[in-house]
């Protein structure tokens, strides 16, 4: 059996019995393992304490995942509002730098819901809170459920443009995903290409322009439904394709030694 390349994982920071856990969904690991077939290396939120260098030595791919927190205005000139939270400094500190030298050095970067926020941010880009309060926007927000299959739901339709990265992987035109968020790209960074849109014009996917490697990111889940859901399958495997011929090209120099 082939052997798994490594991808670094974003965590999040949350205090649960009396103690402090870097964490992340499982339902990350698992599409990461099963549609992407990578192994997953969760990455603690130590910011600035960690050789990020060192970390991408080991490894042939990030995928930033999402998280019911949000990016601290104060990372793109925004003031910040309580009612905006629930933030992560500890993650902001350590995803927006990730971000970068993962793109420096050429890796396959996936980012997920606040993953490609922290991506549009990390690049120079802004974002809007409280998209549902616009005039004449939808609310992206997840329904009010216990049951997460039902706030997963696949439900809104995005509209993605010809010739995209993304339209390579999946296909042009309108497509069917579970996107759930309060917050979203406003200014997209230099550099970021708009793949996808909501009905509403809210950017849904973005990609890296002259970017080394497979740089893309998704506002909605394709983690949550990838064993069922061709669509979003077909992301993790283009991820996991990347990452493994990345991989392949690194391993190449030393077994020609």
């Amino acid at each position: 059996m082939p052997q798994q390349p490594l991808v670094a994982v974003s965590s999040d920071v949350r205090d649960f019995a009396r103690y402090t856990w870097h964490a992340t969904p499982s339902t990350y690991l698992e599409a990461a393992v099963g549609a992407a077939g990578v192994l997953p290396l969760i990455v603690p939120s130590f910011g600035e304490r960690l050789d990020l260098d060192a970390l991408l030595d080991g490894v042939d791919g990030v995928l930033l995942t999402g998280s019911a927190s949000n990016v601290h205005p104060s990372r793109y000139g925004a003031a910040a509002h309580e009612r905006d939270g629930p933030f992560d400094l500890a993650r902001d500190a350590t995803t927006l730098p990730l971000a970068r030298r993962a793109l420096a050095r050429g890796l396959p970067l996936l980012a997920i819901c606040r993953g490609l926020q922290e991506l549009n941010v990390a690049l120079g880009g802004t974002l809007a809170t409280e998209l549902q309060e616009r005039p004449g926007a939808l609310d992206h927000r997840a329904p009010e459920s216990d049951v997460q299959d039902e706030r997963f739901a696949i439900r809104q339709t995005v509209s993605v443009k010809p010739g995209t990265c993304l339209a390579r992987i999946v296909g042009a035109g309108d497509k069917r995903v579970n996107s759930l968020h309060r917050q979203g790209i406003d200014a997209p960074a230099p550099g970021l290409v708009v793949e996808a849109l909501a009905e509403d014009g809210t950017v849904e996917a973005v990609s890296v322009a002259g970017a080394r490697g497979f740089a893309v990111g998704v506002q909605w889940h394709p983690e949550y439904w990838a064993g069922s859901d061709d669509m979003s399958a077909r992301v993790l495997r283009a991820f996991g394709d990347a990452v493994r011929a990345h991989a392949a090209a690194r391993r190449a120099p030393a077994a020609a030694e």
